[in-house]
């Protein structure tokens, strides 16, 4: 579950670069691991924080689409206890439809030791859904969701 952010930012109605002039000028106030919330109805904001946030360090905790076409993005600053945890294996599914990614990645995990992390990369507009739904059932717990560029996801993944 995400925390609450620290500060809400509203963006709609501005075009790109404006959403992330704005979440940087909000962010670089903020203290290392607190995050932000930017709504933003500018098509170009995801790829945009996608490759600030690779750049600084910064993480891009998720993004969610609203109903009214806007898009929220949650934002933490770089430095916090919240890191990307350390993948021993990583799986690209990237091109590869649903359930592909999740067959693929409980085959990875059956070969793995408890505690070990597969990072999984997929695109498949239902993965999401999937991992989460997979990390109630299943001997595996979810570390982390985060969101790439072009709808893409990089999921974490401890056996337990």
């Amino acid at each position: 579950m995400l925390e609450q952010p620290t500060v809400t930012i509203d963006m709609s109605g501005m075009p790109c670069p404006a959403p992330l002039l704005g979440a940087k000028k909000i962010i670089d106030d903020l203290q290392p691991g607190q995050s932000m919330l930017l709504v933003s109805d500018c098509p170009g904001t995801s790829d945009d924080l996608f490759a600030w946030c690779k750049f600084t360090g910064n993480e891009l905790v998720a993004s969610d689409r609203r109903p009214d076409g806007k898009t929220a993005y949650t934002l933490r600053k770089a430095g916090g206890a919240h890191a990307t945890p350390v993948a021993h294996v990583t799986l690209d599914m990237r091109g590869v439809s649903c359930p592909g990614p999740i067959l693929e990645a409980k085959k990875l995990l059956d070969g793995m030791k408890a505690g070990e992390v597969l990072q999984m990369v997929s695109d498949c507009p239902g993965a999401v859904d999937d991992v989460q739904a997979w990390g109630h059932s299943a001997s595996v717990e979810v570390l982390a969701m985060l969101p790439m560029a072009r709808g893409a996801h990089e999921f974490y993944l401890r056996k337990k």
